[in-house]
């Protein structure tokens, strides 16, 4: 049957995307062309169908598109220059370049039009569960019978080794039990992975994995443009969260390499890339070559999203209801500054998690974009909304015991433009989720974590449920701010320093309660990581310490001064701002003329920026009471005096006061 007209026109816009992928790998001598190649056909006619604007890449009513296979970038940065963003033909040709606009995995931030940082396999799928949600609970918000504000669609492209990531079943799993309509997954099935066949390690029914996770299965043939064309409009008006199983051929057009493992992470070679090209009609002597009717075509995106875009500002502005408009820009535009956060100077006593939960609901209460839940742990992490309903019209989600899609969910959601997430779970739990961590890091997503169970003090669970290295493991992370408050008041001062940061934030709080100190403090200063607690006149020492170990240090200081000690005593909220802080500032706090001891109940070995010694844990905790705990362990009044008496050579004895002034 002859090829028609359309579909000849957009087989040699295909090959230009593949030979364009080909020669940036070539002449970059690195890179994965064999994805781009294979998925060229289903992209040329998903452009087609893709409502974006590459004059106003955040455009809010625009499709999603996430590439989960981030290694596949040679195809998203040929796509992002053909249809008219902000990434020219000089930048292909620096791919994988120091300082290019085109490294190898997309970043969010970096390169105009990637939605958000992609390549560690099967994240970017749950990045899109995660817009498709921030979508669902807007659309909800704003959206009228008259009048849909949001009516876009999230496009994700995926491979096998995205699918068999854990991560993908999480997902996965809660798009369907949340019927995400607006959801799409194209899985490009070419059955190879780098070692080989797929066989070889993984023989499931994806498409029995998908129906039993209340999905739409669509089967077509990743190469038929008539295929793709019928699918792609029949998820317009999809039901439920819809997979398309697109059958490839992994470095379509690679002459003899065609189909193999070979194309996946390796150039072709100069003599197949010629070939290639002369199968085909296009000259094999030129590079990065795009015939001007395939641009002209490609093109087209530039005055069709100018149009989408102001056809969606007239429905905006026209919005039958007033509060339409009133809703969106609530969302939009949050104003921190009318948050009424709590008042603990009451209370006399109270665990982290408690203040909390309590700050949680105050934000909540001020910020209709301000959302989000737990891994199934709200009763114990106290991240309950209370009254304001589960999502998709409330804001309390429920993720299920999902830590790892539940942070790349949320990564993804704080992107979206809406939505202000937060996400909860044990600390010991982090470890789950540390991969989405680390790409919020990269890539200054302003999520934010809420971690408790934060120590031994986990007490009888014992050491599997205790976190020891992990609080050392964040704070090595760039760009990440771990917050251990060490009372109530000093958490609000937190959320209040986090909420104004573009970066992502990691609450690590207390199970047992922490008494709230009294002393007059300078709250402006918990914004630069660390400040003075208690200060001595001609101190000769300083005890720094976070969360639970600060009242243990204030008491030791006390006695101490019985000895000779004259200790300063150091709050450390966030060790992460205070290493951000200028020297002058630091030798405020911490006094270079006195011995430094750092207390904490974790592996604390970055404490040895300042400390002369520090007193941390060295081994994993044990099961038994959370007292019994920090006294075996050291981390009680006696225990910091003998560590400080040893580090001042000063012989340790029994000292008996009356109340310390703390």
């Amino acid at each position: 049957m002859a090829m028609t007209e359309q579909n000849a026109m957009r087989k040699k816009m295909a090959n230009t995307i593949r030979f364009l992928a080909a020669d940036m790998v070539q002449k970059a001598n690195s890179g994965h062309p064999g994805a781009p190649m294979g998925l060229a056909d289903i992209a040329v006619v998903l452009s087609e169908k893709l409502s974006h604007n590459p004059k106003n890449p955040k455009w809010l009513n625009r499709d999603r598109l996430v590439f989960s296979g981030g290694h596949g970038s040679a195809l998203i940065y040929s796509l992002l220059h053909l249809w008219g963003y902000d990434v020219s033909l000089e930048d292909l040709k620096q791919f994988r370049q120091l300082d290019s606009k085109t490294p190898g995995h997309p970043e969010y931030g970096h390169t105009e039009g990637i939605e958000i940082t992609t390549g560690p396999l099967g994240q970017g799928i749950a990045n899109a569960v995660g817009f498709a949600m921030a979508e669902t609970y807007t659309k909800g918000q704003v959206n009228s019978e008259t009048c849909e504000l949001i009516d876009h669609k999230v496009y994700c492209l995926c491979g096998d080794g995205d699918l068999q990531e854990g991560i993908s079943y999480e997902a996965c799993s809660l798009a369907g039990h949340l019927g995400l309509k607006d959801m799409v997954l194209i899985y490009d099935s070419n059955c190879i992975t780098i070692e080989g066949d797929t066989n070889i390690a993984w023989s499931e029914d994806v498409e029995a994995r998908f129906i039993a996770q209340n999905w739409d299965v669509k089967k077509i043939n990743g190469h038929c443009y008539d295929d793709i064309e019928k699918v792609l409009e029949e998820v317009k008006t999809a039901t439920k969260p819809t997979i398309i199983i697109a059958n490839t051929i992994i470095g379509k057009g690679a002459g003899e390499l065609e189909g193999t493992h070979h194309t996946h992470g390796a150039p072709l070679g100069d003599k197949i890339i010629a070939e290639s090209k002369t199968k085909e009609g296009f000259d094999p002597e030129q590079t990065f070559q795009i015939p001007e009717d395939v641009l002209l075509r490609f093109r087209c995106a530039l005055e069709n999203g100018e149009l989408a875009e102001k056809e969606w500002i007239h429905r905006h502005k026209e919005a039958p209801l007033v509060e339409q408009n009133i809703a969106l820009d609530r969302l939009l535009n949050p104003d921190f500054s009318s948050i009424q956060f709590p008042d603990f100077s009451g209370d006399k006593e109270m665990a982290t998690r408690d203040s909390n939960g309590k700050i949680l609901n105050a934000i909540a209460k001020a910020i209709p974009s301000f959302m989000g839940g737990s891994a199934d742990l709200s009763p114990s992490n106290k991240t309950e909304l209370k009254e304001m309903g589960d999502f998709p019209k409330g804001r309390n989600l429920h993720f299920g015991i999902r830590e790892h899609s539940m942070a790349a969910i949320t990564n993804a959601m704080a992107l979206y433009g809406t939505t202000i997430p937060f996400n909860a779970t044990f600390f010991i739990f982090s470890d789950y989720l540390k991969p989405s961590a680390r790409i919020a890091a990269l890539t200054g997503i302003q999520n934010f974590f809420v971690w408790t169970h934060d120590s031994i003090g986990v007490g009888e669970d014992g050491p599997t449920h205790e976190p020891i290295e992990q609080l050392s493991q964040f704070r090595a992370l760039p760009n990440f701010y771990v917050w251990r408050p060490a009372d109530a008041t000093e958490n609000v001062e937190a959320w209040k320093t986090a909420l104004e940061m573009q970066a992502p934030h990691g609450f690590v709080l207390s199970r047992q309660k922490l008494v709230t100190l009294k002393p007059k403090r300078d709250f402006g200063e918990v914004s630069k990581g660390a400040y003075i607690v208690k200060k001595r006149k001609d101190a000769n020492f300083t005890l720094m310490a976070s969360g639970s170990e600060l009242m243990p240090c204030l008491k030791a200081a006390c006695h101490l001064a019985v000895l000779g000690i004259k200790a300063n005593v150091v709050s450390v909220p966030c060790l992460d701002l205070f290493n951000e802080q200028d020297k002058e500032y630091k030798n405020t706090v911490v006094d270079p003329s006195t011995k430094v001891l750092a207390v904490e109940a974790a592996t604390a070995t970055e404490y040895y920026r300042y400390a002369d010694d520090v007193l941390g844990m060295e081994t994993f905790g044990a099961s038994a009471p959370a007292g019994l705990l920090f006294e075996k362990f050291g981390f009680t009044q006696e225990g910091i005096m003998k560590r400080a008496c040893a580090l001042m050579d000063v012989e340790y004895r029994e000292v008996e006061l009356g109340e310390c002034k703390l």
